[in-house]
């Protein structure tokens, strides 16, 4: 699936075996299978010759075996690696779906898988910081990550580099606002510092007025009594 960079759609986890342990069974029956076939043509006695064993009720030779015990173990690699997804992802993940090859026991077995992810912003930068941990982990959490997995696991990393820069330009903000709010504050208390000394100087030049018409009327009524 092509990744975008809209973090309210959906990616997706996708798990198929590639390597000589983990191949993918439908390039095994169509290439290496038909190789094997026309190998196994040239020596059609022997193979004659090989024991059948019964397996769900179907009759299988030594090379049906072979194949059946291949799909069987990328049955189990398919299925731990999307379970891995699901579990680190916890509620951002989603169900798991798989595409099944049926066996030469004519069961069906998981030969790929995908794990849908919400790749989401939070309400806050710290939620959507703490999302992208979690997308993080969960790309991650397979012993075996895909092409597909790390291709998640950066885009989560720039989500969660996007959040944090966000988070410092709301810190810078809100320490702007109160530094300045401070400063009213300060202005206004200087202000208010500044009334009270006026108030106080001309409280000063009252009482100092009022001593001194006092003194004056002592002073005359005792001229006037002498």
């Amino acid at each position: 699936m092509q990744i975008g960079f809209n973090f309210s759609s959906y990616y997706h986890f996708n798990h198929s075996s590639n390597d000589s342990k983990n191949n993918n069974f439908l390039d095994l029956k169509n290439n290496d299978l038909a190789d094997s076939n026309n190998k196994n043509d040239t020596s059609s006695d022997e193979n004659n010759q090989q024991e059948t064993q019964m397996v769900n009720g179907v009759e299988l030779d030594a090379k049906q075996i072979q194949q059946l015990r291949e799909l069987q173990n990328i049955d189990r690699n398919v299925k731990a690696h999307e379970a891995a997804h699901q579990a680190a992802g916890g509620g951002l993940a989603g169900a798991a779906s798989f595409t099944y090859t049926r066996g030469p026991d004519n069961q069906m077995y998981a030969t790929a898988g995908e794990v849908p992810i919400s790749m989401q912003k939070g309400n806050t930068p710290e939620e959507t910081i703490a999302n992208a941990r979690q997308i993080v982990a969960a790309a991650m959490a397979p012993a075996d990550p895909s092409p597909q997995d790390y291709k998640v696991a950066a885009n989560a990393t720039k989500m969660e580099f996007e959040a944090r820069a966000e988070a410092m330009k709301l810190k810078a903000e809100e320490a702007k606002e109160k530094e300045e709010e401070n400063k009213e504050k300060d202005e206004k208390n200087s202000e208010n510092s500044l009334e009270k000394t006026d108030k106080d100087s001309k409280s000063n030049d009252k009482n100092s007025n009022f001593d001194k018409d006092f003194k004056n009327f002592v002073a005359k009524t005792y001229q006037q009594n002498s």
